[in-house]
């Protein structure tokens, strides 16, 4: 019991990454960490309590009998730490200091950088990290202060606001157009190389609800990478789906079926309620707010493509 008493916090951040990842290299990278030193970790942690709590396998790590039974306990720790860690936070009054942004891979290359080097200029005294990310960060754990999200967060003890509808159409290289002919209905639209997904199916069910049935098939190239999509645009690779916002910046390229009701998706900001107020939070919220704003549309009437 002595050994269990004084057992490390940092060996149990380190067997609930390993625990999240499945693989010491995984977990070593989140922590930022090697992977020679997560290992002595995870087995100090084993020889204080004197269990296994891993099975080492080809593919990485399991959990044995014995670490699932301590894994719920383990989460509370964490879950304990993080309100800790939180309401903290929720008391500095400086403006002054970090703040942790998540945001999509799009939207952190071509929405984030005008607004956050706004904010640099108006508050220099606030440093940023941004990790670029389709997945989710989890706030509760404060693996983020601000998350700019393309659906409404469900967590309890989050502050969320609907900023707008971010457009969508189709779009094309002007050297494809000319090439293939611009289509006058979605008739012919069919006719041409398409760009899609791969594993993701929003598009296939978003167009599914304005009676368009599509499969992967219907698709020429396929890419769950939204940026991957607007360059194969740009390069002239056949007609996919396109933030409008940013192909009107685009000059090499232009619509197509401008007035297809193609759907559009929310853009949502959110944060932990202890920190909603924090001076430093709250000033990077508005920034972002203020600046994100300018390329949505706030019309209801669009139909909405829910991401995944």
């Amino acid at each position: 019991m002595e050994r269990i008493d004084r057992l490390d916090w940092t060996l149990i951040q380190a067997f609930l990454s390993v625990v999240a990842e499945g693989s010491l290299s995984g977990a070593a990278r989140a922590l930022g960490v090697s992977q020679p030193t997560l290992g002595r970790q995870v087995k100090a942690m084993e020889e204080q309590l004197g269990i296994a709590l891993f099975y080492r396998q080809p593919k990485g790590l399991s959990l044995t009998g014995e670490g699932e039974a301590l894994l719920p306990h383990a989460t509370a720790m964490a879950e304990a730490a993080s309100g800790l860690a939180t309401a903290a936070a929720g008391h500095d009054n400086s403006l002054q200091g970090t703040v942790r942004i998540t945001a999509s891979d799009f939207t952190a290359l071509y929405s984030l950088p005008p607004v956050l080097a706004r904010l640099r200029i108006d508050h220099p005294d606030i440093q940023i990290e941004l990790n670029a990310t389709d997945l989710s960060e989890n706030l509760l754990f404060r693996e983020a202060d601000i998350a700019v999200r393309m659906y409404r967060p469900t967590q309890l003890e989050v502050i969320t606001k609907k900023i707008g509808i971010l457009k969508l159409g189709f779009f094309a290289a002007k050297s494809y157009l000319e090439r293939r002919g611009t289509p006058s209905n979605i008739e012919e639209l069919m006719q041409h190389d398409l760009l899609g997904y791969d594993r993701s199916e929003r598009f296939i069910r978003g167009a599914a609800k304005l009676g368009w049935q599509l499969t992967r098939q219907d698709f020429a190239f396929r890419c769950d990478a939204q940026q991957v999509h607007c360059e194969m645009i740009r390069a002239g690779a056949g007609i996919g789906v396109m933030a409008c916002n940013l192909g009107a910046r685009m000059p090499e390229v232009e619509a197509v079926l401008p007035h297809f009701p193609v759907p559009g998706l929310e853009l949502w900001l959110t944060t932990h309620e202890a920190l909603r107020h924090t001076p430093r939070v709250a000033a990077v919220w508005k920034v972002l707010e203020n600046g994100l704003k300018p390329d949505l549309s706030q019309d209801n009437s669009i139909p909405i493509m829910h991401s995944p």
